[in-house]
């Protein structure tokens, strides 16, 4: 059995700290690559973050990253994963939150106001939705967008194409209308396909 490094007894001793800490409020806990992970419910996820950033032996006081995850073979399809760093210590640490399309998460806006463009994007790209964030719109795509592009379920062209009109004189939608499924790079048309056979195809008859 491998011998507990210095890391390791630091994590061991900070997860058992969170644990006694946050009680009931935690779900799971884990370890791996030397950061500690925490799974907490949407209901709990305030508390676990003002606890992680104020007490002593934590002082995760800088956020570094909001994102999602989408698995969307689970009934609760998305991660809200957050990762909080204590200068102060030298650890790192993961907050994971499970909804679904529907259920918000609470918004950490108030704790962190460096939340307000992660969870912007979080939304933007996957629909997550954040209760009480003060200005919950798209970030990255177009306020006219259709879908949330990160979504595994989300088509690869999209939904519309945008271009500019030249009668018109503004930018218009039109719906993605391709002359084949998937892009064939033939190295004659972007997209219809060559009618002669290519250099190594003839092996295949």
């Amino acid at each position: 059995m491998a011998e507990m490094t210095a890391v390791d007894q630091g994590l061991d001793d900070l997860a058992e700290h969170v644990e006694a800490g946050l009680g009931a409020d935690l779900a799971e806990r884990s370890i791996s690559f030397d950061e500690l992970t925490l799974v907490v419910a949407a209901e709990h996820l305030l508390r676990a973050v003002k606890f992680l950033r104020d007490d002593p032996r934590c002082q995760f006081h800088n956020l570094i990253d909001i994102c999602g995850v989408d698995y969307p073979a689970r009934e609760m399809r998305f991660d809200v994963v957050i990762h909080l760093q204590s200068l102060t210590l030298n650890h790192r640490i993961r907050i994971k939150v499970r909804t679904d399309e529907k259920t918000a998460v609470p918004s950490l806006v108030d704790l962190f106001p460096s939340a307000n463009w992660f969870e912007r994007e979080a939304f933007d790209l996957y629909g997550i939705l954040f209760s009480g964030h003060p200005d919950l719109r798209r970030i990255l795509t177009d306020y006219g967008f259709t879908g949330h592009p990160l979504r595994k379920d989300f088509p690869l062209t999209g939904f519309v194409e945008v271009r500019y009109d030249d009668e018109a004189k503004r930018v218009v939608y039109d719906p993605v209308n391709l002359t084949q499924e998937y892009r064939d790079f033939d190295f004659q048309s972007p997209w219809e396909g060559t009618e002669y056979v290519l250099p190594g195809d003839e092996k295949a008859s």
